[in-house]
């Protein structure tokens, strides 16, 4: 099979591996109010981890390859405050639609939109990964399938929840998803002529600065609402899948 073929199946699969979260809004727990503030701590945990752990790293470290470390701080700053007044300004246009009456619901949406900003450019590194070596391809999808799930859990639940539609549910983690394809097929239109490590460097410090913020201003913040116990659980919960994903990755 050509190597550019199998380099979108497998980044559509990881892409989709966020619906996968959306499987989650057909649980019926006990005590809702416990798994909606266990599940939106989780998510949010997850998110501020793979910002920190990931993105930031990747997108400093390669700005630092080729530029002094005083333009790889400056565009770190730079890029993570501009994502915070992005984050900023989709919060207030999502609360001129649907008001702050839903705050559960903008979570939902708001995670949304962010990571399918955060998945292009996750599909566009599988591509390329691939075309070079599947095998290398595969492990990049695999890590990247394993926090894809709780992203899917960001968006499902929240959504679920303030509406009771599992389709919208669904639908929200499937729009997030396929973003992953497009980042394949973006790579494909402009491999080699457009894309670079700058550029690539720019938007995971600029997603990074939105995730975190999100989660810190949005999730979080929602998730207080509920009990202090279902937020420790959901922080345990995620540092210990980012662990065993770490370790995943390491082997």
């Amino acid at each position: 099979m050509n190597r550019i073929i199998v380099a979108f199946i497998i980044s559509l699969i990881a892409g989709l591996s966020t619906t996968l979260g959306s499987i989650f809004t057909w649980i019926k727990p006990k005590n809702i109010n416990n798994f909606i503030g266990s599940s939106l701590s989780f998510s949010g945990t997850m998110m501020i981890l793979i910002s920190i752990t990931e993105l930031i790293p990747q997108g400093f470290f390669y700005i630092r390859e080729n530029n002094s470390i005083f333009i790889a701080g400056i565009s770190l700053i730079f890029m993570l405050i501009l994502g915070i007044l992005l984050n900023t300004l989709i919060n207030n246009k999502i609360v001129k639609r649907v008001g702050n009456s839903n705050n559960l619901y903008k979570v939902g949406i708001l995670s949304m939109i962010v990571l399918m900003i955060h998945n292009m450019p996750e599909g566009i590194l599988t591509f390329l990964s691939t075309t070079v070596d599947i095998e290398l391809g595969l492990k990049l999808a695999i890590t990247i399938s394993l926090h894809n799930i709780p992203e899917g859990i960001a968006i499902a639940v929240p959504i679920y929840y303030s509406t009771y539609s599992h389709r919208k549910g669904v639908v929200g983690t499937l729009l997030s998803g396929l973003s992953e394809p497009l980042g394949a097929f973006l790579a494909y239109l402009f491999l080699y002529k457009y894309l670079s490590n700058i550029m690539i460097s720019l938007l995971l410090l600029l997603v990074a600065g939105i995730m975190i913020s999100i989660s810190i201003n949005e999730i979080f913040e929602e998730s207080k609402k509920y009990s202090k116990k279902s937020i420790k659980l959901g922080v345990g919960l995620a540092i210990l899948l980012s662990l065993i994903s770490h370790i995943l990755e390491i082997i």
